[in-house]
């Protein structure tokens, strides 16, 4: 099974195979969400710290290694790696979306010059590269991310990061909504658990993405 057969929703299961999507280097580039430090804290709670080890094994063992790989190849090939990140501009986070202050796991008060607000070291932004900052879960909607893509005359964005289920596939949507073309890596990106990731991907899968592996991707562009 490939990317054109795999990861398929109730909606989509008779629909012909897409056709390969053209990638020019110059209006294609890697989007990287929230790697950032406050995702990667292990939880003092042993249980807490139990029931999200699936998560970080997923993390360390495959979505960094990997998305790491690919930013090197996007770099070595001459091609944009751009980085979003949640982060709010007050101490006090007024200038949060509601769903970032609303209470509950995705109540996020994390100033910009917060320790957990900063990208991981192992995915940090290369000297030069854009990075955007965003109060709300797509990183369109939060920031001028829309208008620095068209002013670079970018049309494709290589979709990685976390969480699946909610800031990639709130940018996904976003993106497709503003009629980008959207490849989704799913080995370089991650959820809560594996179940809530495969369910995501299936939603969001050939209507506002196509959705594939690093490998695949790489076969496709002709990265080395």
């Amino acid at each position: 099974m490939t990317w054109k057969t795999a990861h398929r929703s109730f909606y989509y299961e008779g629909a012909p195979e897409p056709a390969e999507p053209e990638l020019k280097p110059n209006e294609t580039a890697l989007l990287c969400i929230d790697v950032q430090n406050y995702g990667m804290v292990l939880h003092d709670d042993p249980a807490e710290r139990a029931r999200w080890a699936p998560f970080h094994e997923r993390m360390r063992g495959k979505v960094i290694p990997r998305l790491q790989a690919l930013q090197q190849q996007f770099r070595d090939n001459g091609l944009d790696v751009i980085h979003a990140r949640i982060a709010c501009q007050l101490e006090d986070g007024r200038d949060r979306s509601l769903s970032q202050k609303l209470p509950g796991w995705n109540n996020l008060l994390m100033p910009k010059d917060s320790e957990a607000s900063q990208i991981i070291p192992e995915l940090a932004p290369a000297p030069g590269e854009i990075v955007v900052t965003k109060t709300t879960d797509s990183a369109i909607t939060g920031t001028n991310l829309r208008l620095i893509l068209s002013n670079m005359g970018i049309r494709n964005l290589i979709v990685t990061g976390i969480y699946t289920d909610q800031c990639v596939s709130s940018t996904v949507r976003s993106l497709a909504d503003e009629s980008f073309q959207v490849i989704l890596v799913e080995d370089c990106c991650a959820a809560g658990t594996d179940e809530l990731h495969q369910q995501e991907l299936a939603i969001i899968n050939m209507i506002y993405c196509h959705v594939m592996s690093s490998e695949e991707l790489r076969g496709l562009m002709g990265l080395g």
